[in-house]
């Protein structure tokens, strides 16, 4: 039976504020460089008074992914947990008028909705702060059978498995998606979460992922490899597909006995790397479910990157679907 979901993402539902800083901010504040650290709220509140104004805007890895592909024209859900507050209306206006089905029910206590402190060097890395808040709370019991079992691809955002219960929770879509024969994608999000995670994700991997989705630090981390080449040869009897991101260098895409090494897209200008392998995957995954092959999915990947670093957000400001019917038809 066809199915009525392309992709069905499960992550933290996160309000980005993003602002722009030197180095010498995170010196001072003591923020780890390039990194993405976990906040308690007391810390949350005394970096967010010291910043200077920032753009606010709805986000979270697997949100921006959805968002992407539904800006590609894909039919994409989105499963998280937000606070009935003010930035939790936020989020669901923001993602839904994207065109993403998102209907988790918001929970009606506990902490406040999530929000990550995004700062961007004149370099254009980000180093992200995020307090987790009301994510934490996602639970089995949010994620929704019927969507899961609609879905050609579930992308399960690995910044989530922080929170204990949100690990039964991606087991539990995992296991959906495979019973109503669909796949099960995976985003290694950020290596340091692999590194406190690693037997964990190694398990996830092998047993429950077809598709997954690494830069290069996180998948050298993940094996604990002495180099990138030497993490390429252990991924590629772990999964089926996998597609490494390496920034400049581009990407490799592998897909069973096949290997694509793809240059990077041009991009216009470099402003801001924030959601660069959140909309590298929603290119991926769009030509994944409308049946293109994997070097092309890797190159839709790349142009929707390309997109999202020419300027500040998580979020594409270009026509995606207009840019890659143009290259891709």
């Amino acid at each position: 039976m066809p199915k009525s979901l392309d992709v069905v993402a499960i992550g933290n539902a996160i309000v980005d504020v993003i602002a722009r800083i030197d180095d010498a901010f995170l010196q001072t504040h003591g923020v780890e460089r390039g990194a993405m650290t976990l906040i308690d709220d007391a810390r949350s509140e005394a970096l967010y008074d010291a910043m200077p104004p920032g753009l606010e805007v709805s986000g979270g890895s697997a949100g921006n992914t959805a968002a992407g592909l539904a800006a590609l024209g894909a039919r994409a859900g989105y499963i998280g947990k937000v606070r009935d507050d003010v930035l939790g209306k936020v989020f669901r206006h923001d993602i839904t008028a994207q065109g993403v089905r998102f209907e988790t029910a918001p929970a009606a206590d506990g902490p406040p909705t999530a929000r990550c402190l995004v700062l961007v060097t004149p370099d254009a890395q980000r180093s992200m702060n995020t307090h987790l808040g009301a994510c934490v709370n996602l639970t089995p019991d949010d994620v929704d059978p019927d969507m899961i079992a609609d879905a050609q691809v579930v992308y399960l955002e690995g910044y989530l498995w922080d929170p204990p219960q949100a690990k039964q929770a991606f087991l539990k879509a995992a296991r959906i998606a495979h019973e109503n024969g669909g796949k099960v994608a995976l985003s290694l999000s950020d290596p340091f979460c692999v590194d406190r995670h690693r037997a964990e994700f190694q398990e996830l991997v092998r047993h429950h992922v077809d598709i997954l989705f690494a830069n290069e630090h996180e998948i050298v981390s993940l094996f604990e490899a002495g180099s990138f080449d030497e993490a390429l040869q252990k991924v590629r009897f772990e999964v089926e597909t996998a597609a490494l991101t390496r920034s400049e260098k581009g990407s490799v895409v592998m897909h069973r006995d096949e290997v694509h090494v793809l240059d990077a897209e041009a991009a216009d200008r470099v402003v801001d790397s924030t959601g660069a392998g959140d909309l590298y995957a929603a290119g991926f995954l769009y030509g994944y479910t409308q049946g293109k092959d994997v070097a092309t999915c890797g190159r839709l990947g790349g142009l929707c990157a390309a997109e999202i670093i020419s300027h500040y957000g998580a979020r594409p400001e270009a026509d995606l679907k207009k840019l890659a019917a143009a290259r891709f038809g």
